[in-house]
């Protein structure tokens, strides 16, 4: 049996640096109680408690909550089975002959 090799935590930086510097209101999530598939932005957003709460539109169940302090920010997406999010087309870039 080998062993699988990985890379350090750290490689994800630049990923999800530009994955989450997009607009996520365009963004489409499943909800994990219902399975209702959606944009984010019809989530149904609570703004009550320490942070924002995002509801599912059809079953009302959580799928967002974040939380903001000073120097950084809490994002949980259990209730999302998925965070689909449109990417803007890659330049193209001519072939090395």
């Amino acid at each position: 049996m080998t062993e699988m090799s990985y890379l350090d935590g750290n490689m994800l930086d630049g990923p999800l640096r530009e994955l989450l510097a997009v607009d996520l209101s365009a963004a489409t999530g499943r909800c994990a109680s219902c399975g209702m598939v959606g944009p984010m932005a019809g989530l149904r957003v609570y703004a009550h408690a320490p942070g924002l709460v995002g509801r599912c539109p059809a079953c009302a169940e959580v799928m967002l909550r974040l939380v903001r302090a000073p120097d950084r920010a809490w994002l949980d997406l259990r209730g999302a089975t998925y965070l689909q999010v449109p990417m803007p087309t890659a330049p193209s870039f001519p072939r090395p002959l």
